[in-house]
């Protein structure tokens, strides 16, 4: 069982994000969890950005800390958050700079890792209530029902990034990154490499946060019919080529990590990808990959018949 007082260290990358950030960090401050600390990595803001985390570090009780950022993207932002030095906690959470968290996002996490032992890789993440520009409702992004595993994270990522937590052991894992990684983002390689090295990862159905929807989001929600045309193109115009490219690669630099079961999911995936057909079907459905959803399962296969994986 885990001590009551367990420090959560709060990942924010920020850059430019004066616009939102007060209600976010507001959002920390109403948290029924009390036991965390901030650590803000700023991208070379030229906005008031940098001011209101400094105003909000001397209006709490808890250590916030304010460094530097890479400035080579977003990503790349997260990666060097999850590898300072300033981190010293037993969970980590990485934020967005224009989300709201729910009151009780931290809560809930920290009750799901007591259940947890300490030295297992452990991820938990939710689903979104989504908002407009604005803070009206937007809905809710899509519910998941299959097993967040190995299988799925190869080639779906289904955690948003900004709500997950995720253990010591998990942030030791993720550690092991190659330094020269190219990542498509944080969250899908977060979601591989805990589930990769045999750790658990929870999904949640219960929304933690609302996300907001604004035209400067990187990535935004994934539902609807021009997110469904979003991923169709990303196989058409062989965005999802490049992506299995760069994701393989790097898990195979970490296969000494991997559990034996899911290095062969992956060697078995990977000659998916080149094999001549009907091989190649055959492959990939001895991988065991799959989408959350049967159409989108189907829409595998038929990437793969075309050379598209």
């Amino acid at each position: 069982m885990l001590p009551e007082n367990l420090k959560v260290v709060i990942l924010l990358a920020t850059r430019n994000g004066a616009e939102f950030l007060q209600q976010q960090l507001e959002s920390f401050r109403a948290q029924t969890y009390p036991h965390w600390e901030l650590l803000v990595s700023d991208d070379g803001s030229t906005d008031a950005t940098r001011g209101l985390v400094e105003t909000f570090a001397r209006s709490v009780t808890q250590r916030v800390t304010l460094c530097d950022g890479p400035q080579r993207g977003f990503w790349q932002n997260f990666v060097s958050l999850v590898r300072s030095e300033a981190i010293h906690g037993d969970l980590f959470a990485y934020s967005d700079q224009d989300d709201i968290w729910f009151a009780d996002k931290l809560a809930k996490a920290f009750n799901w890792f007591r259940s947890r032992p300490t030295e297992m890789p452990a991820l938990y993440f939710t689903r979104t209530e989504l908002m407009n520009g604005d803070g009206t409702p937007a809905g809710f992004s899509p519910l998941f029902v299959r097993p967040p595993v190995f299988r799925n994270a190869l080639v779906q990522n289904i955690g948003g990034g900004n709500t997950m937590v995720f253990n010591r052991a998990a942030r030791q894992a993720l550690l092991a990154t190659p330094a020269d990684a190219e990542l498509v983002s944080h969250d899908w390689w977060t979601y591989q490499v805990v589930t990769g090295v045999g750790g658990v990862a929870y999904y949640d159905a219960w929304p933690s946060l609302k996300y907001r929807q604004h035209a400067r989001n990187i990535v935004g929600a994934n539902i609807g019919l021009r997110a469904r045309l979003v991923r169709l193109s990303a196989f058409a115009n062989g965005r999802v080529v490049t992506w299995n490219d760069i994701n393989l690669r790097f898990l195979d630099r970490m296969r000494d990590a991997l559990t034996p079961q899911n290095a062969a999911v992956l060697d078995c995936y990977a000659r998916a990808r080149h094999a001549l057909l009907p091989k190649r079907l055959w492959l990939l459905w001895r991988s065991g990959v799959y989408r959350q959803r049967l159409f989108e399962t189907v829409g595998l296969c038929l990437g793969s018949l075309v050379g598209k994986l």
